[in-house]
C-alpha cells in the first residue's frame, strides 16, 4: 500500500513556531482565534490588496492565513491572481516548507546509513529500511537502473522493528567491513532470508538503532519502507512502502 503526504513533521514544525511566541503576543484577535482551534503560526509575509498574510500549519499541511485591512476579520486559503497564480505557494514554501527540509534533512544526515551508490550522485534519496521488509527489497531492486547510472545515492537509515531477527541483521550490516557490499548481498539474497542476524548486537551499534527508530517516529512514520527526497522546488516529501512505477520515477528523477 503507497501513501503520499505532504511533509508529516509536526515535532519539528513545531520548533519552528517556538522561535515566534513572543510575536504571536501581540497578533491581532482573529489570528489568536485560529491558533485557538489549533492552528500554528509561523510568521507573516505581504499580500497584496491591503491584506497582510501569515503562514501556518494545521494538521501536517501548510496554510495561508490573511488579514484585512482593519485587523478584525481573517481569511483561510489561497491567493490566486487573475492569471491563476497561486500567490499564497512561494511564501508557505519560504517561511514553512524550506525551513523544515533544512531542520530534517541535517536530521536525517546525521542517523546512521548505509550508503547505497556513487558518493558524487547528483540526487541523494534517505530510506528507512528493515533488513526484513520485502517492500524495502522491491524498492532497493527497482532503484538500481538510476543507482547502477550515478546518479542517485540511497541512503539506507537502518531501522528494526518486523521481527525478532530485525535487529540482528540490521547489526550485521552496519558492522559489516564494507557495509554497502553488505547490504547488496542482503538484497540479493533477500529471498532466502538474506544476511545471518548478529547474537549479540553492540551496545554502539543498539544505540545507532534505537536513535535511527526515534528519528523515524518523532517524523510521524510507522511503516517501511519510507522514502525521503526533495522535489523540484527543493522542498521534502515523501512516501511510504514501495512507490508505484510513476511515483518511482518521480522520486529518483530522470534515467
Amino acid at each position: 500500500m503507497l501513501k503520499k503526504s505532504f511533509v508529516p513533521f509536526s515535532v519539528l514544525f513545531s520548533l519552528l513556531a517556538m522561535t515566534l511566541n513572543a510575536q504571536a503576543k501581540d497578533w491581532p484577535a482573529p489570528i489568536k482565534a485560529l491558533e485557538a482551534k489549533g492552528i500554528e503560526v509561523v510568521g507573516t509575509f505581504a499580500a497584496p490588496g491591503g491584506l497582510t498574510g501569515y503562514a501556518g500549519m494545521i494538521e501536517q499541511q501548510p496554510l495561508a492565513i490573511y488579514l484585512t485591512a482593519d485587523g478584525k476579520q481573517a481569511i483561510v486559503g489561497s491567493m490566486i491572481d487573475g492569471k491563476g497564480v497561486n500567490l499564497s505557494q512561494e511564501p508557505l514554501n519560504r517561511l514553512v516548507s524550506k525551513p523544515m527540509t533544512e531542520k530534517i534533512w541535517k536530521q536525517l544526515e546525521g542517523s546512521t546509513w548505509i550508503a547505497d551508490g556513487a558518493r558524487n550522485a547528483p540526487r541523494v534519496i534517505y530510506t528507512f529500511t528493515d533488513p526484513n521488509c520485502p517492500y524495502c527489497n522491491k524498492f532497493w531492486n527497482e532503484a538500481r537502473p538510476w543507482v547502477k547510472a550515478g546518479k542517485v545515492q540511497l541512503r539506507h537509515v537502518m531501522v528494526a522493528i518486523l521481527g525478532p531477527t530485525s535487529p540482528g541483521k540490521a547489526a550485521a550490516l552496519l558492522s559489516a567491513q564494507d557495509p554497502q557490499a553488505a547490504l547488496t548481498r542482503h538484497e540479493q539474497q533477500h529471498a532466502n532470508g538474506g544476511v545471518k542476524p548478529l547474537d549479540q548486537i553492540p551496545p554502539k551499534i543498539r544505540t545507532q538503532l534505537d536513535a535511527n527508530q526515534t528519528l523515524m517516529q518523532q517524523l510521524g512514520f510507522a511503516a517501511t519502507p519510507t522514502i525521503l527526497y526533495k522535489d523540484g522546488d527543493g522542498i521534502l516529501q515523501n512516501t511510504q512502502g514501495a512507490p508505484s512505477a510513476d511515483m518511482l520515477n518521480k522520486i529518483m528523477g530522470p534515467r
